[in-house]
C-alpha cells in the first residue's frame, strides 16, 4: 500500500511538474516567435526605407532580404545584398507576382520559403522579400533546446520527487504498520480469552437452571460472532502481509474451483439453489492454492447469501489469453452502482438490511487482500438483477497458450 502511496505521489508531483514546464516553453517558444516575426517585420520595413532598395548599410540590416520595385508600366527593378541571386529573372516576376496577388500587405510565400512586406505608393509598388529558412532554422533550434532542457529538468526532478515521496511517506508507512500490527496483536489476545468465554458457557450450560439458558445462548452466540470477527481480521492481515512474498508454488485453479462447487453445492441446495459450474481444466497459476480457494469460497458464500430465491448459481472458470478468470454469478437485487466501488471496502456493507447479522463485512475485502497478493484483479458487475464478481489471475509460466474461452 505505501509503495502505491509513494508513486501516486511522484506521479501527482511529476504531472503537475510537466504541466507548469509546458506552459512555460510554451510561452517561452510563442513568445520569442513572436518578437522574431515583429524583428523581421521591422526590418523588412527598414528595407523599404532605404534609398537604395535593399543594399545594407552598417548597422541597418542584420538579415538577409531583397526589395522589388514595380512601377506603373510593370517595370521591375531588384535590388539587394549578395546572400540572393537575383539573376533569375523568370523566378524573380513569378515571386513579384505572388507577391503583388495576395490580398494581405505583409505575409508569408510558402511555396518560395519568403516572407514579405508590401508598401504601395503613388506610383509604384515596393516589396521587400526576406527568406524564412533562417526563421524557421531559429525556432526549431529553440524548440530543441526546449525539449533538450525540458527533458534533463523533468529527469532530475523526478529524482528529487521520488527521493522527497520516500520523506513524506514515511510517517504514513509506520503509521501503518503500528495499525496493522495492532490489529494482529489484538485479534491474537483475542482468540484466547474468547475460547475461555466459550468453554465456561458450556460448563455453566450443564448446571444452569432452564430460565438461565436463554442467557448462555446469548453468550455464546456473541462470543462466536466475535472469533469470526477476529479470525477474519487475522486473515486479512495475513493476506495484506503476504502481498508481493508469493510462494514459489504452482496452484491448479481448475481443481480448487471444482473443491469449491463441490463443497458449496448442498449449501446452495439448502438455501433453495442449484449451484452449476463449466470449469475449463488445466489452469494453473503461480500462488497459494490454497489462499485462493478461501477468496473463490467467499465470492461463493455471498452468492449463495443473497441471490434470489429459487434461482441458479453460476460458477466459471476460464482461459482468456495469459490469464484464468473465474466468475460467481447470481441473480438477485443489483447492488447500487454508487455502492460498487466501495464493496471491497473494511467492514463495508452495501445494504445492511440485507445481513443476517453475522457478517462483519471484511468478506470482500479479504477476498481483495488474497487476489491483489496474488498480482490478480478483482471486480463487480451488477445490473438487470444480475450481480457478478470476477477474478482475473496471470497464469503460471508455461500454463499461458492462448485459449478462446470466455468468461
Amino acid at each position: 500500500m505505501i509503495r502505491h502511496l509513494r508513486w501516486k505521489v511522484v506521479a501527482t508531483n511529476m504531472l503537475l511538474i510537466s504541466l507548469v514546464l509546458l506552459a512555460v516553453f510554451a510561452a517561452v517558444f510563442f513568445i520569442s516567435r513572436d518578437n522574431y516575426r515583429k524583428n523581421v517585420q521591422q526590418q523588412l520595413y527598414q528595407a523599404l526605407e532605404q534609398g537604395d532598395y535593399g543594399i545594407s548599410q552598417p548597422g541597418v540590416d542584420s538579415i538577409p532580404c531583397f526589395v522589388a520595385e514595380v512601377y506603373g508600366s510593370g517595370t521591375v527593378r531588384v535590388a539587394g545584398n549578395s546572400y540572393y541571386d537575383l539573376s533569375d529573372e523568370t523566378r524573380l516576376a513569378d515571386i513579384v507576382t505572388a507577391a503583388l496577388h495576395r490580398t494581405a500587405d505583409s505575409g508569408t510565400l510558402d511555396e518560395y520559403h519568403l516572407r514579405y512586406l508590401r508598401q504601395t505608393g503613388y506610383a509604384t509598388t515596393a516589396i521587400a522579400f526576406t527568406d524564412t529558412y533562417l526563421e524557421y532554422t531559429s525556432l526549431r533550434t529553440l524548440l530543441s533546446a526546449c525539449s533538450l532542457v525540458g527533458s534533463v529538468a523533468l529527469v532530475v526532478l523526478f529524482l528529487c520527487s521520488y527521493l522527497l515521496s520516500g520523506v513524506v511517506t514515511k510517517p504514513v508507512g509506520a503509521a501503518w504498520a503500528q495499525q496493522e500490527q495492532f490489529l494482529s496483536d489484538a485479534s491474537h489476545e483475542l482468540k484466547t480469552p474468547l475460547t475461555v468465554i466459550l468453554s465456561s458457557a458450556d460448563l455453566l450450560r450443564r448446571s444452569a437452571a432452564p430460565e438461565q439458558e436463554a442467557y448462555i445462548d446469548n453468550i455464546q452466540a456473541e462470543s462466536r460472532r466475535m472469533r469470526s470477527l477476529v479470525e477474519d481480521m487475522l486473515t486479512l492481515f495475513r493476506a495484506q502481509k503476504s502481498a508481493g512474498t508469493l510462494p514459489d508454488t504452482t496452484a491448479d485453479v481448475s481443481e480448487m474451483a471444482v473443491t469449491a462447487a463441490l463443497r458449496f453445492e448442498p449449501v446452495a441446495f439448502e438455501a433453495g439453489h442449484l449451484l452449476e459450474y463449466d470449469i475449463t481444466p488445466g489452469l494453473s497459476v503461480r500462488g497459494d492454492g490454497a489462499r485462493l480457494g478461501q477468496a473463490l469460497a467467499v465470492l461463493l458464500d455471498n452468492a449463495v447469501k443473497y441471490a434470489a430465491p429459487g434461482t441458479s448459481i453460476q460458477l466459471d472458470a476460464a482461459r482468456q489469453g495469459s490469464r484464468a478468470v473465474l466468475a460467481v454469478t447470481n441473480r438477485g437485487e443489483d447492488i447500487p452502482a454508487d455502492k460498487l466501488p466501495h464493496i471491497f471496502d473494511r467492514f463495508y456493507r452495501a445494504d445492511e438490511a440485507r445481513t443476517d447479522g453475522s457478517s462483519f463485512g471484511l468478506g470482500l475485502a479479504i477476498a481483495k487482500a488474497i487476489v491483489d497478493a496474488h498480482r490478480g484483479t478483482i471486480r463487480c458487475e451488477s445490473g438487470g438483477g444480475v450481480t457478478r464478481f470476477i477474478i482475473s489471475l496471470p497464469l503460471a509460466a508455461g500454463k499461458q497458450e492462448r485459449g478462446t474461452d470466455h468468461v
